[in-house]
Parts: structure tokens; C-alpha cells; sequence
């Protein structure tokens, strides 16, 4: 709610209906759709399309969480029950996120397009890789990835990737559990080296990747202590 906001002040919309307002438009939609558990996306648009921009539209779809998931999320890891692990390709189109990329919005073309490369090769996720060889993240999440020293690096949100909700949460419990993250550029060689990669967003949660670009990633150790952490805080509310 807290990003929705801050977007649609930073993109000139219309002020938008309250977080208070839309969490019971949100409560009464489950409600009415019998959804115990569900993806629920709200989308505000600056207006009637050709007009000026007065007045917020706003609409709020729901689906049930189990259509949405990835397969390296449904699958069990049969060492230590977790997530099978995602499978992940390079995107083969350079990708430049510009000023949209800091907000999550409708403007979605090329993630798509990397989305439909990943399905054509049987992937979970397609990672987005900079003109300058820089791994930036993925179609529908944030990436990290993890050190032979055991060290984490993701991206910075100044390379415009997105500010992932699940991405700060994660980053926070790096610093609770006391593994060293930087913010800092993944190159391709760094990612190709990387003894875990693992991806986050608020329906796979923290996914490790068990293979990145035909590579199989060696470790999940990492990911798999931040999952952990992660639905406790979840949780805890």
C-alpha cells in the first residue's frame, strides 16, 4: 500500500482511495469469492484513458494462490522439504528498466516478453540482464545471490530495479541473522560462479534457484535460513 502510494504521488495520478478503503474492498471481495487464500492485485489507473487526470480509477482482481505459484515453488526438495527450487533463464533481449522500473505498473511489454521466453523453455522465471552484462532481476521478482565466502549481493535500487516489499524484508533479516548482504551489481561471471541464487517476490516468497541458464547452482543453505525467517515474520503479522 505504502509503494502504491508513494508511485502514484511520484507519476503525477490522481490522489488514490485510501490503504483503509481499499483493505476492505479487498476483505469483501475474498469474502464474497470464498478465497481463504489468494493473490489479490490492485490496480489504479490515472482516469478515463485521453482525459486529464482528475480522478483515480481503481479495480481489484483475486485468484486462488495455488494458480500462481511456480513449479520449483509447488515441488518438495527431498533433503530438507523446502521448495524443489526454481528453474531460471537469461532473457536474450537487453533490458534497460528507465524510470518505470522503480514502480510496478501496468507498463509491463517487456517483462512479459521475457516471461513468455521463460515459459518457452520450461523456466520459472527469466532474469533480465542490463546492456552492460549486469544481471538486474527477474520478470516477476527481485534476485540475490550468494558468495563461495557466504556473502549475499543484490542489485541497488539505483540500477531501477524494482523495490520489491519481499526484497526489503529479506534484507532486513540478513542483517537479524547476521549474513552479510551488499547492494552492489551482479555481473554475469559473479552469477555464473554463485553458489546459491535465489529469487524473492510475495507469492514465491524466497525461492532458490536450482538451476540458472543450464547451470545446476550448488547450494540453497542461505535461501533456505531466510525462507524460514521470512514466513516467521509473515506470521507474526
Amino acid at each position: 500500500m505504502e509503494r502504491m502510494v508513494l508511485s502514484a504521488a511520484e507519476l503525477g495520478f490522481p490522489v488514490p482511495p485510501s490503504p483503509a478503503l481499499l483493505r476492505e474492498a479487498v476483505s469483501q471481495l475474498l469474502e464474497a469469492e470464498s478465497l481463504p487464500d489468494a493473490v489479490v492485485r490492485i490496480t489504479v489507473t490515472r482516469g478515463i484513458p485521453g482525459g486529464r487526470p482528475v480522478r483515480a480509477g481503481c479495480w481489484i482482481e483475486a485468484e486462488p494462490v495455488g494458480g500462481r505459484m511456480w513449479a520449483g515453488a509447488r515441488g518438495r526438495h527431498p533433503d530438507d522439504g523446502g521448495p524443489a527450487g526454481g528453474r531460471a533463464i537469461l532473457s536474450l533481449t537487453p533490458f534497460a528498466p528507465g524510470l518505470l522500473g522503480r514502480h510496478k505498473t501496468a507498463s509491463r511489454l517487456a517483462l512479459d516478453l521475457a516471461r513468455e521466453e521463460a515459459r518457452a523453455a520450461g523456466a520459472d522465471e527469466a532474469l533480465l540482464v542490463s546492456p552492460a552484462g549486469e544481471a538486474l532481476e527477474g520478470a516477476a521478482s527481485n534476485l540475490f545471490v550468494v558468495r563461495s565466502g557466504g556473502d549475499v549481493a543484490t542489485p541497488p535500487l539505483s540500477a531501477d530495479v524494482l523495490p520489491g516489499v519481499t526484497r526489503a524484508i529479506v534484507i532486513g533479516l540478513c542483517a537479524e541473522l547476521g549474513i552479510t548482504l551488499r547492494e552492489a551489481a551482479v555481473p554475469l561471471e559473479m552469477l555464473g560462479r554463485a553458489e546459491e541464487v535465489f529469487v524473492t517476490n510475495s507469492v514465491q516468497e524466497v525461492l532458490p534457484l536450482a538451476q540458472v541458464a543450464g547451470r545446476a547452482v550448488p547450494g540453497r543453505e542461505i535461501a533456505m535460513r531466510l525462507l524460514a525467517a521470512y514466513r516467521a515474520r509473515v506470521a507474526a503479522g
